[in-house]
Parts: C-alpha cells; sequence; structure tokens
C-alpha cells in the first residue's frame, strides 16, 4: 500500500542527476583558457548572495599563468553602478582532486567543473557544503537547452527561479 501511494510522487518530481566534476587531463586547462561572459548564478552563500545581487554584467579570460597549473585571471564587471576591471588573480589548478581555486589577494574561492558542453563553464563553488552554482558561456547569450541545463541543475540544489540572478 506504501509502495502504491508513493509511486504518484516518485513519477511526478523530476530526477536529478548528479553533478559529475569534470576529470582534469591535459585538455582540461588548455579548454579553459580565452574569454567566458558570466551569465547567471545562485547561492546560499551570504557573500556570494550580495555579489550576485549587484553584479549587472561580467566577462574574464584565461590566460596562462608562469606555472602549468596556474591561470592569470582578467574580470571586467559592473557592480550596482561602478565598473571594474581586476587583473591580479589566479586560478590555481588541482587535477588530483579537480577543483579550481580562485586566488584574489588573501580571498580563496574553490570550485568544481561540472561536466558540461565544452562552450559552457558550469562552476559548483564549494563553501562548507552551502550550495552555490555559477554559468558562464564563451558567448553572451546561451541557448535554452543550455539554460535548461543549468536551471535542472540548480533545481535538484534546491533552488527555485527567485534565487537565479541573471546578468544583462
Amino acid at each position: 500500500l506504501t509502495l502504491l501511494l508513493g509511486l504518484p510522487l516518485a513519477l511526478a518530481s523530476p530526477t536529478c542527476a548528479p553533478l559529475i566534476p569534470v576529470t582534469f587531463d591535459n585538455a582540461t586547462v588548455p579548454g579553459l583558457l580565452g574569454h567566458w561572459v558570466y551569465i547567471a548564478g545562485a547561492s546560499r552563500y551570504p557573500p556570494h548572495l550580495e555579489e550576485l545581487k549587484a553584479l549587472k554584467h561580467a566577462a574574464f579570460s584565461f590566460s596562462p599563468g608562469s606555472h602549468e597549473d596556474e591561470l592569470n585571471v582578467t574580470e571586467t564587471m559592473r557592480l550596482n553602478e561602478t565598473c571594474v576591471v581586476r587583473n591580479t588573480s589566479k586560478v590555481l589548478v588541482f587535477r588530483h582532486n579537480s577543483t579550481l581555486v580562485h586566488v584574489d589577494d588573501q580571498v580563496f574561492a574553490t570550485a568544481n567543473l561540472i561536466q558540461s558542453d565544452k562552450d559552457l563553464l558550469i562552476l559548483r563553488h564549494l563553501n562548507d557544503d552551502i550550495p552555490s552554482l555559477s554559468l558562464s558561456a564563451r558567448t553572451p547569450n546561451v541557448s535554452k537547452e543550455q539554460l535548461e541545463e543549468f536551471r535542472s541543475h540548480l533545481h535538484c540544489l534546491g533552488f527555485t527561479e527567485e534565487d537565479i540572478y541573471f546578468t544583462s
């Protein structure tokens, strides 16, 4: 009886595929190089949430750093009405556990790159098990299917449409 009563609920709820991090190999780092446009993000981590609310536009580029597993980052963004350009941060690539660590001054932010289209950069930010996910792309526009993939991941992490912050 319990099985029969629970069946409609099981059929009605969408299936959530696990967020599978990319396993880093020799092609991973070169595939990250170049220009990216930040599209959207959602977070329950208070510092990220405040920045998401203020972020109106962002673009960034990765270029080779001084070491094999280091990327230089150039960021251009508009926070509310202020334009900010930064080229002092780095991303460290840790192949053994497939994580990226963004180092800006003495602030470290860790993320996993989630398997997806090569022209998408879906990052699961790792902050004390507080869910955060961001979407960037090679171009300012993403397809409906790409956006739906991102929304599906967000839904599986417990986010609603109201939790998503898009840039203009």
